[in-house]
């Protein structure tokens, strides 16, 4: 009699750090998604915001206290990795960003299947001495990851480009297409309009609006030297030049809000860390991320997801995150305030266009980077890993039961 295969259901230990911006919410929607198939998944990373909003879907969470950055802590926190490893016992670790992808693979060392994620490449973020290391320790550390997993198909150039010889596999980003989606329509909006009519959606603090119909560029991101903020800045004279009316709200926090209010101008409001970007995006007439490096940013995915038009810096996963059409007008180089206010400026002045880039990013988004293909195929990569390594232990392919596995400190 046939019976059917047994259910897929490893478990996965996702290592986490940092634990807010892009990459928090990249653990926190795959955790969600793998539950939701059945996976058994652990989660270890410091307490904060992410760990509680993953024990609401069930994860089981761990608490590993570590650093955002490498420093003298870091032999205790691969101990401390280890020990924590060895408690849970997954078949399969997954390890998020720089930081924890250099603890989990010191800890791990190749004895339980490894994936790293990089979410844009550590020798990027930095300069000088400190480049070179992250540079050597990602081609060394390669070897102790089964597979890596970018973001998009320019990071992997990337990493193949610096010499990190690795299996690479990519696997776009993606973003809940549900709930980053377009305002409500309104009811009383004419059938024979040009454009619907959306519902009114305030803003979450007063501010950005001084007077009506003026425009509204939000840029949502980490306060940081990656995401460009301060290009932004730059450019937004020239913007204000043109459109002397246009506001511009920067939406999260970070290591250079101080800096940043100092070089503001005054029509530019300093949401903060905000509990729920949807209403930013649905208010902005235009989504604008000036980042330096990128692997592929979720901001971009999330406004087009709000049918919002974007512009970003042409860097990794940018263009990828685009349809082709998008390229000339939404994409601008890297650090070069000039273009960016140059490309802000034709946009806000062009009502009709922006409209049309928002739904046809609306309809690319849902058909490319739809979390839930993310999910399917971030979990073939398990599958794929977990039955070679089965069918190179025991020449079956049915898994290694955990309880087999050589202890981490041993």
């Amino acid at each position: 009699m046939h019976q059917s295969a047994p259910a897929f259901r490893p478990r996965v230990l996702h290592l986490a750090q940092p634990v807010d911006g892009g990459v928090a919410r990249v653990v926190l929607d795959l955790a969600r998604a793998q539950l939701a198939a059945g996976l058994r998944v652990t989660v270890a990373c410091p307490d904060g915001t992410l760990a509680a909003d993953l024990r609401a879907p069930g994860a089981d969470v761990r608490h590993w206290r570590a650093g955002r950055s490498p420093g003298p802590g870091l032999p205790g926190e691969v101990r401390r990795l280890a020990r924590l490893i060895d408690e849970v016992r997954p078949e399969l670790v997954h390890a998020h960003s720089a930081k924890a992808g250099l603890a989990a693979r010191l800890a791990v060392r190749g004895r339980v299947a490894t994936v790293f994620q990089p979410h844009a490449w550590s020798f990027e973020a930095v300069g000088g001495l400190t480049a070179s290391l992250a540079l050597h320790w990602e081609r060394w550390g390669a070897r102790w990851a089964d597979r890596v997993v970018c973001v998009s198909e320019a990071e992997r150039a990337t990493g193949l480009r610096a010499g990190v010889r690795a299996a690479y596999t990519v696997v776009p980003n993606g973003i809940d297409t549900t709930r980053f989606s377009p305002a409500p329509v309104s009811p009383h909006a004419s059938p024979h309009a040009s454009s619907p009519t959306l519902l009114p959606a305030p803003l979450p603090v007063p501010g950005p609006r001084a007077a009506a119909g003026a425009p509204l560029v939000v840029c949502v991101g980490r306060l940081c030297r990656q995401k460009g903020q301060d290009v932004l800045l730059r450019a937004w004279e020239t913007v204000l030049d043109a459109l002397p009316g246009a506001r511009l709200a920067l939406v999260g926090d970070g290591p250079d809000r101080e800096v940043l209010r100092r070089r503001a101008h005054h029509a530019v409001e300093f949401a903060g860390a905000v509990a729920d970007v949807v209403p930013w995006y649905r208010a902005a007439d235009l989504v604008v991320l000036p980042s330096r490096w990128e692997g592929m940013a979720l901001a971009p995915l999330e406004a087009l997801g709000c049918g919002r038009a974007v512009v970003l810096s042409d860097v990794d996963g940018a263009r990828e995150s685009l349809p082709p059409a998008f390229a000339a007008r939404c994409l601008v180089p890297p650090e070069d305030p000039v273009a960016l206010a140059g490309a802000i400026t034709g946009l806000l002045s062009d009502p009709p266009l922006r409209a049309a880039l928002g739904e046809q990013g609306r309809r690319h988004v849902v058909a490319r980077h739809d979390v839930r293909h993310t999910a399917d195929r971030i979990t073939a990569v398990y599958r794929e890993l977990l039955g070679r390594a089965a069918a190179e232990t025991t020449g079956t392919g049915r898994l290694v039961p955990s309880e087999r596995r050589e202890s981490i400190h041993s």
